[in-house]
């Protein structure tokens, strides 16, 4: 199913939710709050929902980590520091950018 609609899988070396915690959480806000994992055939029907969903998850969804700015707010001003997000098994910084 991937092959056949261009979509390439990507996954971290072993499972570790922490290895990917920015990643699964913004895949969780994007199946609970606007139901991108309802089972939908129609690729470009599923593809027009997920697309809808991130332009309203970065446009218009306040994030309480931007402030309550919402993602798009939060890059185009540079008042306000962005939140670095630190993994507690390994003690890297990954840091949301664009």
């Amino acid at each position: 199913l991937l092959k056949n609609n261009n979509i390439r899988s990507s996954m971290t070396e072993k499972y570790d939710p922490y290895e990917n915690a920015i990643a699964e959480r913004v895949n969780g806000i994007l199946k609970q709050e606007f139901g991108v994992a309802k089972n939908i055939k129609n690729i470009k029907l599923k593809k027009a929902l997920i697309k809808n969903a991130i332009e309203i998850y970065n446009d218009q969804r306040p994030h309480l980590s931007n402030h309550m700015l919402t993602p798009l707010q939060m890059h185009a001003q540079n008042k306000l520091k962005r939140k670095q997000y630190k993994s507690k098994k390994l003690n890297n910084v990954i840091i949301v950018q664009p």
